[in-house]
């Protein structure tokens, strides 16, 4: 199926705005978990199986498993997504972004091997650099635009023909970029005022919105100005919040109270 169509149900079916972000680090771990061969995996799959029915979608981030040597739990969890909840999709948070033959290699490691339903891009080296992406219709394609971290403003504000530079990224990308319907943008929650006016260029779009829970961004700002017209357009993405809202052996139970909490209150603003 379609990554829009996926995410387009997983809003309704689950009535849920939030996205999960799956950013393991073991030294947050339980205890009870610390030292297993497999547990990145096991904390990761138990995050998902208590809060499957709350999310619009997973987002596990590369580098944390990377960097662990994790990979293959990485392609293991997003099969057991696939395979234990299907229609919840799985955005793989890669932000890559290069040329040629290159980006035809990490479109086919995002889609071909890790399985991801969809992957975050960087587009600050064009179109060429997304196209192998953007050919694949049926997967999402989610480009960073005005981003949640305080140094997104050194280039995303500046000046380009009158307006600041993340505006024609949105503005370029809607126009001439999702010829399949398959873009979606990432802006952080950290800025709402600007969040609402990429929601005024690029219409009805799907904007991945990072930076609420431990960055601090504030839901109802979020809601006010990203929201789209029939209430939905927004995966509003929380990680350190709900993974480790615990850290006992109830720990999944303690991240579904989490979601549940984010989901509710992001529910009472739409």
């Amino acid at each position: 199926m379609h990554f829009m169509q996926s995410l387009q149900q997983a809003w309704a079916r689950h009535n849920s705005l939030v996205c999960v972000g799956l950013d393991p680090e073991p030294a947050k771990f339980p205890a009870h978990l610390k030292g297993r061969a497999d547990a990145v995996f096991e904390f990761c799959r138990d995050i998902v199986d208590a809060t499957a029915d709350l999310v619009c979608t997973y987002k596990p981030q590369i580098a944390h498993f990377a960097a662990l040597r994790a990979e293959d739990a990485l392609e293991r969890l997003i099969a057991h997504i696939h395979a234990k909840h299907p229609g919840v999709p799985v955005i793989l948070d890669a932000k890559r972004g290069d040329i040629g033959s290159t980006a035809q290699h990490y479109a086919a490691e995002a889609f071909d091997r890790y399985k991801a339903d969809a992957v975050t891009l960087n587009p600050y080296m064009g179109r060429d650099s997304a196209q192998p992406f953007l050919d694949r219709a049926d997967k999402g394609v989610i480009l960073l635009c005005r981003t949640s971290n305080p140094g997104g403003a050194d280039f995303q504000a500046l000046d380009c023909g009158g307006q600041p530079l993340y505006l024609r990224v949105a503005e370029t990308i809607a126009r001439d970029w999702n010829a399949n319907g398959n873009c979606a943008l990432v802006t952080g929650a950290t800025w709402p005022e600007e969040l609402g006016k990429v929601r005024a260029i690029v219409g009805d779009m799907p904007l991945l919105v990072p930076g609420i829970g431990a960055q601090g961004g504030d839901v109802e700002a979020v809601l006010k100005h990203g929201r789209s017209a029939d209430g939905t357009g927004l995966m509003i993405s929380s990680s350190r919040a709900i993974l480790y809202a615990g850290n006992g052996e109830d720990f999944a139970q303690a991240a579904r109270a989490a979601a549940i909490e984010l989901r509710d209150t992001i529910n009472r603003y739409r």
